[in-house]
């Protein structure tokens, strides 16, 4: 089977799955509603970032990204289905591409129309307190966030990949997302700013003091989802379907 044929199966998987079209439809309801609820914050702290107040709820609608990824790639690890899937297209690189394209796009999409919602619906909150965003911030922030969510649902992918387990997955990326990268998140300037998170959400902040930009962040995090991808094709060329 060619590549086009192959992602077109593997497109047909997601969306007939409904777990993972409810995970598509999680990213973007958790992100716009804790950004609501952040941009609701008007204490008055000299350090407030209104742009970052609008995509504040990025923070959660990833969890929901990176179970998506990770449910995508699991599912082929329970009742034999892998063996299907690679009976079908034997080429297990070509296979795997094609479920990284499957997951990609959509996750992209998704991320795109997030990140308008979250801003339009950040925006309305803050109201005047948001007066000072310039259109190059707004898009580049909007731009970023598909392109940020996109990676970590990829990153989850490959981690699940090589643990052949959604649950492995997530037992090891929502931790590290929601304490460790939380706790070490102050320490600006340092191996922090290089965590797969902090770097690409460096997109959604109109200024920030570390050593990174925007861009480069996303780089960062694009060399994360790049290094655990092609683990996951090693352990799948190497391991036993």
């Amino acid at each position: 089977m060619t590549f086009a044929p192959a992602l077109r199966a593997e497109w047909i998987k997601i969306r007939t799955l409904r777990s993972l079209m409810w995970g598509l439809l999680a990213i973007l309801l958790a992100t716009a509603a804790f950004s609501a609820l952040a941009s609701l914050d008007d204490s008055g702290d000299p350090d407030f970032d209104p742009l970052f107040s609008a995509f504040f709820g990025v923070s959660f609608g990833q969890i929901a990204a990176i179970t998506f990824g990770a449910q995508a790639v699991s599912a082929e690890f329970q009742g034999g289905a892998l063996r299907v899937s690679l009976t079908a297209v034997p080429d297990r690189m070509r296979w795997f591409a094609a479920k990284a394209v499957a997951i990609g796009v959509p996750a992209f999409a998704v991320g795109l129309f997030t990140g308008g919602v979250s801003l339009v619906v950040g925006e309305a909150v803050l109201g005047d307190r948001a007066s000072g965003l310039t259109w190059d911030d707004e898009l580049c922030a909007v731009i970023g966030c598909g392109i940020y969510l996109t990676l970590m649902a990829l990153l989850a992918a490959g981690l699940a990949t090589v643990l052949r387990s959604g649950v492995a997955t997530l037992s090891i990326l929502i931790p590290f997302l929601l304490i460790v990268s939380f706790v070490v998140g102050n320490a600006s300037g340092t191996v922090a700013d290089f965590l797969p998170d902090k770097a690409g959400q460096v997109v959604l902040h109109e200024t920030w003091d570390g050593s990174l930009g925007p861009w480069t962040g996303l780089a960062v995090t694009a060399a994360w989802a790049a290094a655990v991808l092609t683990a996951g094709a090693w352990s799948l060329r190497r391991r036993d379907a």
